[in-house]
């Protein structure tokens, strides 16, 4: 039987994988329906709906992304991830890209048996490239 942990390991590489092939509605999968991002300088992005409707601003971008997981902690049917980020987002018109990187913290639900994310506050901060 497969670790929690590992499940988790595998839920960010699913993540990162759809993200970087713009495959939003496997990104949507990997989430709850109540889903809040929490970013600096911004209003919390609350739900589904809200996640998907932002997607349209990255579109031009093509994305590279490295996450080093710090820690996975696992307490029955919820867990919580630290992670290390970089996202590099490359305009597809060939203009400079812009990197940003930091920390995340998430806290993940076991749903239906596959672990989505509730809730993430994304830390990162523009970094001169």
């Amino acid at each position: 039987m497969q670790s929690d942990e590992q499940a988790i390991r595998e839920m960010v590489a699913s993540w990162i994988a759809a993200s970087k092939a713009a495959d939003n509605q496997k990104v949507l999968s990997l989430m709850t329906d109540d889903v809040v991002f929490l970013m600096p300088g911004r209003p919390p992005m609350r739900g589904k709906a809200a996640f998907a409707a932002a997607q349209s601003v990255i579109q031009p971008f093509d994305m590279d992304v490295q996450s080093e997981i710090q820690e996975i902690k696992v307490l029955g049917d919820w867990a919580y991830l630290w992670t290390q980020l970089t996202v590099v987002m490359k305009p597809k018109d060939g203009t400079p890209p812009v990197k940003r990187a930091g920390n995340t913290l998430s806290i993940l639900r076991k749903q239906n048996g596959s672990w989505v994310i509730a809730r993430d506050a994304n830390m990162l901060a523009a970094v001169a490239s």
